[in-house]
């Protein structure tokens, strides 16, 4: 059995007055606090709105990599749908080169929708972003040249996709 925490860097602090800064150094603080206590793992969640700090995850566990040892770090969810899955791969494959082989990565389509008109998506194509930038995401996956055509990002004609994991660029998906 495994055990880990996901969680959020939640910018609202309630009666104590935190700074961004701050509630982010907390975090990453949790974090190490974690790794030193033996947990298998921490997830940070995926939010593009004002209540939270934890837009760009991969920074987030980045930062977390520097400051321990063996706990993996993942996303708890990256919204695929409204992101580039090349640029997500890569992301996460850098995040487990500095991490040293402790990156893993779960996508998904996200519970708040605020991701969406901020990319510049349609809610209308919620199914069928995530099921094309999953395929997507399979293929760089599978593939070190990239071969694929879709609705909403330009193709890609036998391209290689850079930034390969410790692994051989396989990191742990869920």
């Amino acid at each position: 059995m495994e055990i880990g925490i996901d969680s959020f860097a939640s910018a609202m602090y309630g009666s104590n007055e935190l700074s961004s800064a701050d509630a982010m150094e907390q975090l990453l603080d949790r974090i190490e606090a974690a790794d030193q206590a033996g947990l298998d793992v921490f997830g940070i969640g995926e939010h593009h709105k004002k209540e939270f700090l934890d837009s760009s995850t991969a920074v987030i566990l980045a930062a977390a990599a520097a400051r321990t040892k063996r706990i993996r770090l993942t996303s708890a969810v990256t919204v695929l749908s409204a992101a580039d899955p090349v640029r997500v791969y890569q992301s996460f494959a850098t995040l487990d080169l500095i991490s040293k082989g402790r990156a893993e990565m779960v996508v998904g389509r996200g519970s708040s929708i605020e991701a969406y008109p901020l990319f510049g998506f349609n809610l209308n194509d919620y199914d069928a972003l995530f099921k094309e930038k999953l395929d997507l995401l399979l293929k760089i996956r599978d593939n070190e040249f990239v071969t694929w055509q879709g609705r909403f990002r330009a193709p890609l004609n036998n391209l290689p996709v850079t930034s390969k994991g410790v692994k051989n660029g396989k990191f742990r998906y869920f």
